[in-house]
């Protein structure tokens, strides 16, 4: 029987970068993934503005910005014009338009290079969980004993399912199909003579065709031909554009649904496990790379013994707000869309993105921007720290460099604090920021903040996210 401390059923976006935050932390980790090979197409071609500032946070940003598009705005659907995202509460102001087949290489070799194993070939296909741990059965007679295991495992989640964990929401109404071919179409959207509109979207060498049915399908997991596809766009253009060389042929729909718990005991859930939404705002892998940042720390502390008794909790109950809000946000989106000129709502939600004020909160809105895990506190409360300049041992650096290593850090500009536990790295500092010490998390959300005059509610935050409280203090 192999043993490990986290086993991950799935290897795409959220179970890689989880694998890579595990194994960062000490933690044995280690993923099956039924697929032998990864993916020959591609899912998704967007990281948003809240994604690279995580992955900033792990110095894993910078890479593939140097390699994607950078584009000023975040994706929306229904909207007069696009959402701007400069002057957002984020480093990055702009959309990365990078395959996500490279975003998953990276996560990938980041994941193995700290010493997380990869099992392609090799399906879960079923688990019991204990006081003490999960044992899963492999398809290949391989038994796992892990003490923690994480659902990673899309939307039709085996996991979910058999940790008894509902997946309440509501059924598709209408579904769309996708196809990745070659054709002479044009880029961008081809209306039919009924008002019906094929989207055409260019990728590396190919296009993208989205184009929804004329009703939904009896099964909708019937097989997506091309000859489906092709009958589809036919008869929405009222002429025929010869589609060829498909790469990938599916369909989707806009069902929404949310785990009713991210947890289950040993059990847990991350990316579309626990959520489907409509793909309005383009906001899928953005969500499960946000899940498993979030996870990450906290299950690693809770594997090493370090955290406090409620601190994996703190996973469901943030990241399923969260969740909720996303199905709101890109639910409202395809309503916007389907909604007429003349109907009230939407007519007001229009002005309101046409406003440079309205247009620059629904940019934060609809990419998580405004995430805040305690709100009604200090601005910086709850929030992602944002990247300030410092100088650390008179060299200047920036605040996420300090996080590269996944810890806990109080970063102080007063030089009075000292003496704490080896989980939290104190970091003597100077900067024209306007604070004086701020208590980070491994996320880079900020547990703390203090102009300097002293250090109260500091003990309590350390008890709730770090779970050890200081050996000593210098006052």
């Amino acid at each position: 029987m192999l043993e490990t401390d986290v086993l991950i059923a799935g290897a795409g976006p959220a179970g890689l970068l989880l694998a890579a935050e595990l194994a960062l932390a000490g933690v044995r980790t280690t993923i099956v993934e039924r697929h032998p090979e990864p993916p020959p197409y591609c899912r998704g071609f967007n990281l948003n503005s809240r994604s690279l500032d995580l992955l900033a946070r792990r110095g894993l940003a910078d890479g593939l910005v140097a390699e994607g598009h950078q584009v000023p705005h975040a994706p929306a659907s229904g909207l007069p014009g696009p959402l701007l995202l400069d002057g957002t509460a984020t480093d990055h102001p702009f959309s990365l338009g990078i395959p996500q087949t490279r975003v998953e290489e990276v996560l990938e070799a980041r994941a193995l290079e700290l010493g997380a194993d990869i099992l392609r070939g090799h399906e879960l296909l079923s688990f019991t969980q204990d006081d003490s741990g999960v044992t899963a059965s492999i398809h290949n007679g391989l038994s796992v004993r892990a003490r923690y295991l994480v659902g990673c495992d899309g939307g039709r989640s085996k996991v979910r399912k058999q940790a008894g964990i509902s997946f309440p929401g509501m059924e598709a109404r209408w579904f769309a199909l996708l196809a990745d071919v070659e054709c002479e179409l044009p880029y961008g959207p081809s209306a039919g003579p009924d008002g019906r509109t094929v989207f055409v979207i260019p990728r590396p060498g190919y296009v993208r065709i989205v184009v929804r049915e004329d009703e939904p399908p009896s099964d909708k997991d019937t097989p997506v031909t091309l000859e489906l596809v092709q009958a589809q766009v036919d008869a929405v253009l009222g002429r025929h554009v010869p589609l060829r060389a498909p790469r990938w042929l599916t369909r989707f729909g806009d069902a929404a649904r949310l785990a009713s718990s991210y947890r289950s005991g040993r059990v847990l859930l991350a990316g579309d496990a626990a959520h489907i939404h409509p793909p309005a705002g383009a906001i899928g892998v953005n969500v499960a790379l946000d899940d498993a940042f979030n996870l990450g720390w906290k299950l690693a502390a809770t594997v090493r013994g370090t955290a406090s008794s409620g601190l994996l909790d703190t996973y469901h109950d943030e990241r399923h707000a969260a969740g909720e809000r996303i199905l709101a946000n890109t639910r409202a989106q395809v309503a916007l869309e389907e909604a007429a000129t003349g109907e009230p709502w939407a007519d007001l939600l229009r002005r309101v993105a046409a406003h440079p004020a309205g247009n620059r909160a629904l940019a934060e809105i609809f990419t998580g921007l405004d995430a805040c895990y305690e709100p009604g506190g200090h601005p910086w409360l709850g929030r992602l720290a944002p990247d300030v300049a410092l100088t650390v041992a008179g060299r200047p650096t920036r605040l996420t460099a300090l996080l590269h290593s996944g810890r806990p850090v109080l970063v102080d500009l007063t030089g009075t604090f000292g003496g704490w536990s080896a989980e939290v790295e104190v970091v003597a500092a100077a900067s024209t920021s306007d604070f004086g010490a701020v208590l980070l998390r491994p996320d880079g959300h900020v547990a703390w903040v203090s102009d300097g005059t002293d250090d109260a509610g500091l003990e309590e935050a350390l008890r709730r996210w770090v779970g050890e409280v200081p050996v000593a203090a210098v006052p």
